[in-house]
Parts: structure tokens; sequence; C-alpha cells
């Protein structure tokens, strides 16, 4: 374990300002999994005896500024030289009436009481730096077995809250753990409880599991909890694509896709979403070769139902649903093929550098011998950072005329410059005339007069 002098000094002044007013206080959650595990240390929640009134009379009076952000709960959030921390007071809690929130919340005098009411072992643990760890649940030993195990009995924690199914698997995930036997029986008998929780609290930890170093061994392992709330995997599980291309079933194939995605949201998501389309099309030709014509179209509807039920933001679905529909474009490395496909991506440069991600992990999940497409895609994109460097034309800002040009010429503003910048657009993406300002001048004020 990290030496205690490791402890920020900003947040020991918070520990001391605290325990100085007569308030035993402690850190607690992911900080003491991260100490333990020799992680950065980065969160830091605080847990007290102090009442959340007295926590922000102390700590308005040392400078810093509060804002009270769960008082129901006793917590508040503090920002202290630049450091934010959570401070809750000691708590227990009343039985859980809707799978997700107590009815009701006590606050108490004993850290030993507010650990005990917390999910899972590796989180029910406190460091004080100077009387040290308290692991009243075996949580160190956890840590050290790489197992993620219930505080007390598993069924009656995730009756209290179903999400914490889905918190032991993204723990799981960012940890490279696995669910202890109990824990998982538990969480295998009461998955269906997941759908009494919302969809965004569903997302986030979605999110963050699908982020997580060890992604796959969550897919590959646990997959009868995902497909709870992901029942789009369903169909993928078992999939022989029966191509040369393939060495993976569809579902196989999507979670080594995520692994070798960037480990962003955008990305793994899309990862997952790609081929969700591939078991609505699948069919065998009379020689016994799969194809699946039109896959990531059908993929996009997926997309779209998943977005609504997990709540997606609108950019965010629009740019995933995009990933997806041109994921099986394979561009040459040309600029002609470079301008057609950012203009399908809306000109946006984290698109292009996403698909090209997308596009190399999809290659890196099939077959051995078809590895050799990630060096197309490095080659793609090593043009797109050409292109971009030298102000090459990929959309209408780009172009050597702009309507004022059409409009000094005599042509009244409206609609029809528009139509007529993008057809000029369109012949310079297709190379069929250089984007110089005499040509394209020429052909706008022709396509003008002709009316069309």
């Amino acid at each position: 374990m990290q030496d205690g002098n490791t402890i920020d000094q900003t947040v020991q002044r918070v520990i001391d300002t605290l325990e100085d007013a007569g308030y035993e206080t402690w850190l607690v959650g992911g900080f003491v999994r991260d100490l333990l595990l020799e992680r950065p240390l980065h969160d830091f929640d605080l847990a007290t005896a102090a009442p959340w009134q007295k926590t922000k009379e102390l700590c308005l009076d040392a400078g810093w500024a509060v804002h009270e952000t769960g008082t129901k709960h006793g917590t508040l959030t503090v920002v202290a030289n630049d450091h934010v921390l959570e401070i809750t007071t000691f708590r227990t809690e009343g039985t859980y009436l809707d799978h997700r929130r107590p009815s009701e919340v006590a606050f108490t005098n004993s850290i030993e009481e507010d650990l005990a009411r917390r999910d899972f072992t590796v989180n029910a643990m406190a460091f004080h730096p100077e009387r040290g760890l308290l692991d009243p649940f075996g949580g160190q030993e956890d840590l050290r077995k790489g197992v993620i195990r219930c505080v007390g009995d598993a069924r009656t924690r995730f009756s209290e809250d179903a999400l914490r199914i889905l918190r032991g698997l993204r723990f799981a995930s960012q940890l490279g753990f696995s669910l202890e036997d109990a824990t998982l029986k538990a969480a295998l008998a009461q998955r269906d409880d997941l759908l009494f929780i919302a969809g965004e609290r569903i997302e986030d930890e979605l999110t963050k599991l699908l982020c997580g170093q060890h992604a796959l061994h969550v897919l590959m392992n646990y997959t009868d909890i995902l497909n709870v709330v992901l029942p789009e995997l369903v169909p993928m599980e078992g999939l022989d694509q029966k191509t040369k291309y393939h060495i993976y079933d569809v579902f196989e194939h999507t979670a080594y896709v995520v692994h070798y995605s960037p480990a962003t949201p955008l990305s793994r998501w899309a990862g997952l979403l790609h081929d969700a389309g591939k078991p609505d099309t699948f069919f065998t030709d009379e020689d016994g070769v799969g194809h699946m014509y039109g896959h990531p179209k059908v993929s996009v509807e997926h997309v779209r139902a998943v977005a609504k039920r997990l709540r997606f933001s609108r950019a965010f679905t629009h740019d995933l649903a995009l990933l997806v529909r041109y994921h099986d474009t394979r561009p040459a490395p040309t600029k002609k093929s470079i301008r057609r496909l950012y203009a399908k991506l809306d000109n946006k440069e984290y698109l292009f550098h996403a698909l090209c991600d997308l596009m190399r992990a999809d290659s890196l999940a099939q077959a051995p011998e078809y590895h050799s497409r990630v060096k197309i895609t490095d080659e793609l994109e090593a043009l797109f950072e050409e292109m971009l460097a030298d102000d090459e034309v990929f959309g209408l800002k780009d172009l050597a005329i702009t309507g004022a040009d059409l409009i000094a010429a005599g042509f009244p503003q409206g609609k029809q410059i528009g139509d007529a910048l993008e057809a000029a657009l369109e012949e310079v993406i297709e190379e069929r005339l250089p984007n110089e300002k005499e040509a394209l001048l020429s052909f706008t004020l022709d396509y003008l007069r002709m009316g069309r």
C-alpha cells in the first residue's frame, strides 16, 4: 500500500478542520480502493460524524466553497484549493421500496455502521492518515483475490438497489476482477430487477463498463446479465458468420471490436452496436457462405432503439449512428474517397478519426489474414491529415468562391445560390473541377443561368 503521507495536503487540511472541531472523519470509497491497489489517487470522498450543517459552517469558515448537492442524504460538495471533495455524514439507510432508493436515511456517529450500508467489500473500507485502514468486511483480501463481493447478503444488497448489479460488472471491467460466486448467483437471480431502473442510470454504468480496461472479460463472461438491459446482444450470440473473414461469431467479434477500440464512450458504443443488424440480415447462399447485406443500415435502427431506451443525447446518437452507418465502407486511401466520406460524416474531423478507429478495430477482430486492412486505414487517416494540413477542400467553407461572389455577379440571394455552391462542391470532390475561383465561378454562373 502507498504510504499515508501521500495524502494530499489540502485533503489533510479538510480532515484536520473537521477533526479539530471534534468530528471523526475518514477517507472512503474509491480513494481507499485505489490507495490499496497503488493506482493514481483522484477521488476524495470523506465520511464524517459532523452533521452536514456543521460541515458547511466549518468549511466556509476555512474559506472553501460549499455546495449543497445532497443534503437530504447528508452530502456536501466542497471546493478547496481546486480540489473537489464530497463530504457525507455517517449514515444508515432504511428499507428500499423501489429497487433504487432507501425509504429513509438516518445519521449516525459510527463509521462502521456507515460502511455496512455500502455495496461491495472493496468499497466498504475507510482510511485515516493517522489511524490507518478500517476494513470490517474483508475488502483488502478481496482486492488481493481480485473479486467483487457484496457486503453481507448479496440478495439483500441487490434488492435494495438493482443498479448495484451493473456497478459490480463495471468494477469488474475497470479492475479486471470477477464476481464472487454468491454475488454472481444473486445477480443472475435478480437481474430482471434492472428493468425497474431509469435508462439514464443504466447508460451511465454501461458506458463506464464499456470504457473499462477489461470490458472484453465482462462482455464474454456476464452476457446473461447484460442481455437484460441490452437485448440487442441476444441474437448475436452463437451466430456463425460463415465467411472467410471471420473466426468469431457475431457477439464474440463485437466484444473484440470493443476491446480494440479506444476507451471513449463514442468508440466503445460504436464497437458494441456496429453489427447489431447482422442477425436481421443474415442468410447463406447455395454454397453455405454467409451474407449480411445492408446490415449497417439495420444496425442504425438498433442504435436508435438503444439510444431512446437509455436516453442518449441527441448529438451523441447522431454521431453514433453515422459511425455505425459507414463502418463497412472500406474507402480506398485516395483524396476523392476521403472527400466523399468526410462529407457523409458532416465534415467533422473527430468523426473521421473515430471511424478510422472503428474500422481498425473491426479489422483486428476478423480472421488474422485480414488484419492487413489496418494498414490501409492507417494510410487513409495519414492522407486525411495531409489534406487538412494543406487546407484542401472538404466542404462549402473551403471552396474558392462564396455566395457573395455569385450575388456580386448579379444573381439574387436565395436557395439557388446554395444549390449552385453545392453542385460546385460535388464537382471538386469528384475531381472534375479544380478548386480555383475562375473555374468555379464559370461553372456556378452557367449552373444558375440554366436554372438547374
